[in-house]
């Protein structure tokens, strides 16, 4: 999975990445200039003026208390304090399944229209199964008649049961109906893709939290996840989306879709700063297997150039 993450980053490797590398060429002095550079290069990849001058400014102050003198010693500082403030990136947190279980897990998935959220809830479906898991896709996007069509697919292809309504029913309604019949046919994991909700439509959000609700009170804990999709070529306007997704329904986690299509990448950064939720997942392609885990030293090291350890 590490190898298909490096994959997934090239572009960021050359674009990003090699900003970064230019900065902390090897025998290059430690300077007051590349401090600034560093801070305009992580600004210009996405990151965000207040990450940006965090990182930096906490990479300036072990690189004195160390005595760093080059720019080669900097990089394996920068590799270090990129990986804390991504902190550690778990997988989905699911409760147990088999005998004795109290429900099945259930994972609701959020996110704007155009980011790849239902083929991401398909990939999810995908990972689920090869753990041993039995999934169950629920389609709660009743506003998009294409939505349903397209998971379908998707269950066709994966060998799996679709709950849905007919178009324009109620949302909340069939996150129901997905937890019962999860029940009665023995699924142990409940999938519901939710409508590309435009962050700006209070109506739309209120609407989402009465999804959640409903969530709650069928199964205990529920949602275990609530993850948001957001489009890695979006920029810091993913981090917008975050910020009101978060404050409608707790999120657990972010996946980050066309990791593989963005020179930039340093959303990832600005999204763990600004609501300290993790990045669990990244998107690197478009096949069922195309969804792997997002690894915050694998991130880091790609991009600054280091060397793995040993």
């Amino acid at each position: 999975m590490s190898s298909r993450l490096r994959e997934g980053l090239a572009k960021a490797r050359a674009g990003l990445g090699q900003g970064l590398r230019r900065i902390l060429a090897l025998g290059r002095p430690a300077d007051q200039e590349i401090w600034e550079e560093l801070v305009e290069t992580l600004v210009a990849g996405d990151a965000g003026v207040e990450v940006a001058e965090a990182v930096v400014a906490e990479v300036r102050a072990r690189v004195g208390r160390r005595g760093v003198l080059d720019a080669g010693g900097i990089r394996d500082v920068l590799v270090e304090v990129l990986v804390e403030h991504l902190g550690v990136s778990p997988g989905l947190e699911l409760p147990p399944s088999g005998a004795g279980a109290a429900g099945p897990g259930v994972v609701m998935v959020v996110g704007v229209n155009g980011t790849g959220k239902t083929t991401t809830v398909a990939k999810l479906a995908s990972r689920l199964q090869s753990e041993g898991r039995r999934p169950l896709l629920v389609q709660a996007d009743t506003f998009r008649a294409a939505a349903t069509e397209q998971t379908m697919v998707w269950a066709e292809r994966l060998g799996l049961e679709v709950v849905h309504h007919r178009p324009g029913g109620d949302p909340a309604a069939v996150a129901f109906d997905g937890v019962r019949a999860a029940r009665t046919r023995g699924r142990d994991v409940v999938l519901v893709d939710t409508a590309g909700r435009l962050h700006t439509r209070t109506g739309l959000v209120e609407e989402l939290k009465k999804v959640n609700r409903v969530l709650a009170r069928e199964v205990e804990g529920a949602p275990h996840e609530t993850l948001l999709v957001v489009d890695g070529t979006a920029g810091l306007n993913a981090l917008e989306q975050a910020r009101v997704f978060h404050e409608a329904v707790r999120l657990t986690g972010v996946v980050v879709t066309k990791l593989d299509g963005t020179a930039r990448g340093g959303v990832v950064l600005a999204i763990r700063k600004e609501l300290g939720v993790p990045v669990k997942f990244v998107g690197v392609g478009e096949g069922r297997d195309d969804l792997v885990p997002f690894d915050p030293v694998v991130y880091a090291r790609e991009l600054v150039g280091a060397q793995d350890p040993g």
